[in-house]
């Protein structure tokens, strides 16, 4: 994992050491002109030149580690305020929280930059990264090879995030997405998400209706306006258990196994400092902390 080290160069008290050493080997009264103080202003000089030079290895080298690019700068990152847990408003502080939103902000906090959220629909957030509209976006956006060709990701921080169906409680005829498939159904899911893609790649007879926000896709699902819906797991299980009280289960086996990444234009000066914050996030606990209060539990592996 890689860190952010500061280089103190030595290059001004090396020059100074240089310069004595060749006054007194070459000059005899000159130096001891120099020992009187009469010449001393080109030993200043040097160490002038010595702290300048200094001063400039730090530079690059920060350039290097892309720190000195984005330290004190402040980025606009995209998300969303219906995603529960990564990325809501709380509703008795109505504040911008979430997994997504925690580690975002510890990010940035370890890197050195701010963060101004702003909240959009995920196809927004999307093609906002993809124009440079946004400097980046953190609302659980699976890492896709398609994706990749216009969108530069983090490493990974959320994995193994798959899709899963939803119904109505007491729909017995769709348990899976094949069941869906062969009976023309109707399945909800989110306009612009990797669900919405597998749909259409994966389906023949299923009539898509792609919803701005997944909330409206579960409501339609218990309203009995869409006979199903598909969508990361994750969101699926926290919304089956937590918000719609009984009248939604989930069905079949889980599909596809992406990773979530942090998305931004492609050659963005943030990626690699986000990427080596958040190694340091993993390495030092921070990422297990912040992953435990939203998930109940430490992730695999730690």
């Amino acid at each position: 994992m890689k860190k952010n080290f500061w280089l103190s160069g030595v290059m001004g008290v090396s020059l100074l050491a240089v310069a004595a050493c060749g006054a007194d080997e070459t000059e005899g009264d000159a130096g001891e002109e120099d020992v009187n103080g009469d010449d001393t202003g080109d030993v200043e000089e040097d160490a002038d030149a010595g702290e300048e030079d200094e001063d400039t290895a730090d530079v690059e080298n920060g350039d290097e580690n892309g720190a000195s690019s984005v330290a004190g700068e402040t980025y606009t990152v995209a998300t969303d305020n219906n995603f529960v847990p990564f990325a809501f408003t709380d509703l008795d502080t109505d504040e911008l929280t979430g997994f997504d939103i925690e580690l975002m902000t510890a990010i940035s906090e370890e890197a050195g930059f701010d963060v101004e959220f702003e909240t959009v629909d995920f196809a927004a957030a999307l093609s906002g990264i993809q124009a440079g509209t946004y400097d980046a976006a953190i609302n659980a956006m699976s890492i896709t090879e398609e994706r990749k060709e216009t969108v530069d990701f983090s490493d990974p921080y959320y994995f193994d995030a798959g899709i899963i169906v939803a119904v109505a409680d007491g729909n017995d005829e769709i348990q899976s997405l094949e069941d869906a498939d062969e009976q023309g159904a109707t399945v909800g899911t989110r306009q612009g998400s990797t669900s919405q893609e597998y749909l259409e790649d994966n389906t023949d007879d299923v009539n898509i209706e792609a919803f701005p926000e997944i909330t409206e896709a579960y409501q339609a699902v218990i309203s009995g306006h869409v006979d199903a819906v598909l969508y990361d797991e994750p969101n699926v299980l926290y919304y089956t258990e937590e918000q719609a009280q009984g009248q939604m289960v989930t069905v079949g086996d889980t599909l596809l196994a992406d990773d979530y990444g942090i998305g931004m234009p492609q050659d963005h000066e943030l990626l690699e400092p986000i990427n080596e914050a958040l190694d340091t996030l993993k390495e030092d606990g921070t990422y297990d902390d912040i992953y435990e209060e939203y998930f109940g539990e430490r992730p695999e592996g730690t």
